[in-house]
């Protein structure tokens, strides 16, 4: 395979989640019909030894070795012989940020147990040494552990190849030498202290991936540990087998920036995109050495631009009639960040406050305001994080980042303004390393996810199909105008940049989150429907309080993933009610609550009225549903970025939240599919419409085109607004790719077809149309004309 890094950068990627069910060689099964579809590169989820019977990869425990649930190094290079063989490249998942901590495998978190702070791999964690007497707490007990202690429960285990400590099915090591005597004094001697699982949000003492106490931060600031923790993935971009990279949650590293250089030299240049939520307005820093993201933004303004802006009153009327919610999106994000960091997040903040008094006597004299000024500052941060690094001058954003961040706190508690000056003033300066300055910007992201993503997103439904990461629910719609201008910024600034609309993490596949944004298109009828539904379903609450902000996301969710299984709707049900922590919560559940709500849905299901009012409802938006998936599939497989199918999705795919959305793929149906695609008249791909065949056909075309015409969609591959005029013209978006590529789609989907005379202006010359497969001429063009055997129009230049 060619070396040479610019002709190994994707044109496209095709995103599988590997695990024991799908290992390589199931992967490897793939390359042809990959190869067929259009694809350019395979993007695998993390390919290092995860924890035993991982789902999914990002709990890595062993960085030394390709995952032998996947197959090993064997099975990895069968995959990279049979991509080879098809034309196709890889890209993989790698995960710097964390690792599993929860089992015995990872044998440096177990030597750090059994030697403490003494551990040559002490070093790889961050650990909080002055806590607990200088040992590890560890919240894995179901009790306290006086009454864990007193039942018996804690035992000392000779039988295998070293003494452990056992609680039921978790071992810990030993500290040599003290495998002797009552448990309790052996426990004394433990560089580590078993704890109630309850003191993870208040006590502990190592930094994690979130709230997830079982992920343990990895410290690859250190050379020593990048060097361990990505020797393998980077021999593998050496030897040719991997052509590029995503990094998961950069956000938790000490310094972004100095490890995205690290690995830019390291491997040469290759494509390397990161997990980056970017906020409203927030740019990718310029610093970072990458192509770009992983795909959020594009999956935020895709998704906009076909959201009616007439609905947005009668929605937020609607929602706030049903629910009795509140509606201010601003107050419910601020809500949601406190809430994650008194209930989930408190060890994070009481190790910020234990630092700064340590280490800064302006907030030592801060006394008691200190710990709620980090609070309310915390929750007041508006992005993810700041990028202060030391010995360099406060970048303008991140300087503007803290003072707005300042004055929302201090607006909220005047009282608190000298602390909270203090700490930003503490923050800002940058002349000395700080771990407070490090801990702060590890724990701004976590509080953003666990207050915004995983709480106020499921508290806010005015409509969901607009709750996704990176997404701002407050925010209704993009217009057509704000979409051309954020696609000329991309060109411009990240041409390389990934794009996507669906990945493991969504909380709605596109399919659904297209046949939701219809309901901004019909208020009334939702309007009367939800009325109608609220009043006939009183009953099936039975001795329960309704929960109706719950029940109007899940008519919301009935809709646009109909028709789906009792089975499904109670799994997203409870999920979605844990999230919201209002009436219950994974670590405080209401049992009669849950028991509650799965009869409620159970009950649903079981109300055959209801049923068919849900059908008369749903069923008429399942073909406008459609056509804005086609259209918005379209426009990612044509933007500017190098779009990613996520598996499955190059047919209707109506999932919701993982693991709703990381089930088994029919692969042999696909590409069944694929073969009898080529073959077929386009009334024909239209009349089979229900096997997912047009949206096949969109995936197909346009990735087929990319490959054919690479220089139309690359960094020189300009991006150009096509003017449309007319009657309709607001219900239409075009554009070209570097003047020899043309996308034609229709907004507002279910007003569709009345064109008049809408027209779209294509550049001169002769073009074809490789979905509808006929030829015209440029100039001004009847949408009507162009629109009228297919939804959308992917249109090529025809070279004479």
């Amino acid at each position: 395979m060619s070396t040479d890094r610019t002709a190994r950068r994707p044109l496209s990627t095709y995103r599988v989640q590997l695990h024991a069910g799908f290992t390589f060689d199931d992967a490897a099964s793939l390359a042809g019909y990959l190869r067929d579809l259009g694809v350019s590169h395979l993007y695998c989820s993390p390919v290092l030894q995860a924890a035993p019977g991982s789902t999914h990869g990002y709990d890595v425990v062993d960085h030394s070795r390709l995952s032998d649930d996947l197959g090993g190094r064997a099975a990895f290079d069968r995959l990279s012989s049979a991509l080879r063989a098809a034309g196709i490249g890889c890209v993989v998942d790698v995960v710097p940020n964390h690792m599993a901590v929860g089992s015995a495998a990872n044998a440096q978190w177990r030597d750090v147990l059994r030697n403490g702070e003494a551990s040559p791999y002490a070093g790889w964690f961050d650990v909080d040494w002055s806590a607990h007497d200088g040992r590890v707490l560890l919240p894995v007990l179901g009790d306290d552990l006086d009454s864990v202690l007193s039942r018996g429960e804690l035992s000392v285990d000779e039988s295998g190849d070293e003494p452990v400590l056992r609680y039921f099915d978790h071992t810990f090591p030993l500290a040599p030498g003290t495998a002797s005597g009552p448990v309790a004094d052996v426990l004394r001697c433990q560089h580590y202290l078993p704890a109630l699982w309850r003191e993870a949000a208040t006590s502990l003492n190592y930094r994690r991936f979130f709230d997830v106490t079982t992920l343990a931060g990895v410290r690859v600031e250190d050379p020593a540990v990048y060097a361990a923790t990505h020797d393998v993935v980077l021999d593998l971009i050496r030897a040719g087998l991997v052509d590029g990279l995503r990094i998961d949650h950069p956000d938790g590293l000490a310094d972004p920036a100095g490890y995205f250089q690290r690995l830019r030299n390291d491997t040469g240049g290759a494509w390397v995109v990161v997990e980056k939520i970017l906020e409203s307005d927030e740019p990718l820093r310029d610093d970072w050495p990458v192509a770009g993201t992983s795909g959020y933004a594009a999956l935020v303004g895709v998704g906009g631009v076909f959201v009616d802006p007439a609905g947005e009153r009668p929605l937020a009327d609607l929602y706030a009639e049903t629910t009795g919610q509140p509606t201010d999106w601003a107050e419910l994000v601020h809500a949601g960040k406190l809430g994650a960091l008194d209930r989930l997040l408190g060890s994070e903040l009481d190790w910020l406050v234990r630092v700064g008094r340590r280490d800064h006597a302006r907030l030592r004299d801060a006394g008691d305001d200190l710990r709620p000024a980090l609070r309310e500052l915390l929750a007041a941060f508006p992005v993810y994080r700041t990028y202060l690094r030391t010995g360099e001058p406060v970048a303008e954003a991140d300087r503007r980042l803290l003072g707005d961040a300042a004055e929302a706190a201090v607006r909220r508690r005047p009282d608190l303004r000298k602390a909270v000056e203090a700490v930003v003033a503490v923050l800002a300066d940058v002349s000395t390393a700080s771990e407070l300055r490090t801990r702060f910007q590890q724990t701004t992201g976590p509080v953003m996810a666990k207050g915004v993503e995983d709480t106020a997103f499921y508290r806010y439904h005015r409509l969901v199909s607009l709750n996704e990461v990176g997404g701002d629910p407050g925010h209704f719609a993009m217009t057509v105008d704000e979409f051309h201008a954020a696609a000329v910024r991309t060109q411009r600034d990240w041409p390389l940049t990934m794009t996507t609309l669906s990945t493991h993490d969504t909380k709605r596949s596109e399919d659904v989150r297209a046949r939701i944004t219809l309901l901004a298109q019909c208020p009334g009828d939702w309007a009367a429907a939800v009325r109608r539904w609220v009043a006939g379903n009183e009953r099936h609450w039975r001795a329960l309080e309704p929960d109706r902000n719950l029940e109007y996301l899940l008519y919301q969710t009935l809709v646009g993933a109909w028709p789906l299984t009792a089975e499904r709707a109670v799994a997203y049900a409870e999920k979605a009610s844990r999230e919201a922590k209002q009436r219950t919560s994974w670590t405080e559940p209401d049992e009669a609550y849950d028991t509650g709500l799965r009869r409620f849905v159970d009950g649903l299901f079981a109300d055959t009225a209801f049923q068919e009012d849900l059908a008369g409802f749903a069923w008429p938006l399942v073909e406008p549903g459609r056509t804005a998936s086609l259209a918005q599939k379209l426009v990612q497989l044509t933007m500017p970025g190098v779009p990613d199918v996520y598996q499955g999705n190059e047919l209707w795919d109506l999932s919701l939240v993982d693991p709703d959305n990381r089930r088994p793929v029919d692969y042999a149906v696909r590409s069944a599919l694929l073969a009898e695609l080529a073959g077929l008249p386009v009334d024909d791909v239209l009349g089979r419409s229900d096997e997912g065949l047009p949206k096949l056909l969109v995936t197909a075309r346009a990735l087929g085109l990319r490959r054919r015409v690479p220089e139309a969609f690359g960094v020189d591959g300009a991006y150009q607004p096509l003017h449309v005029s007319g009657p309709a013209a607001d219900r239409v978006l075009a554009f070209s790719r570097g003047g020899s590529v043309v996308t034609v789609v229709p907004r507002l989907t279910l007003r569709a077809g009345a064109w008049g005379d809408t027209r779209v202006e294509l550049p001169a010359g002769d073009w074809h149309d490789e979905l509808a497969g006929v030829d015209l001429a440029g100039g001004s063009v009847l949408v009507s004309a162009l629109l009228a055997r297919f939804p959308v129009a992917l249109l090529s230049r025809v070279q004479r």
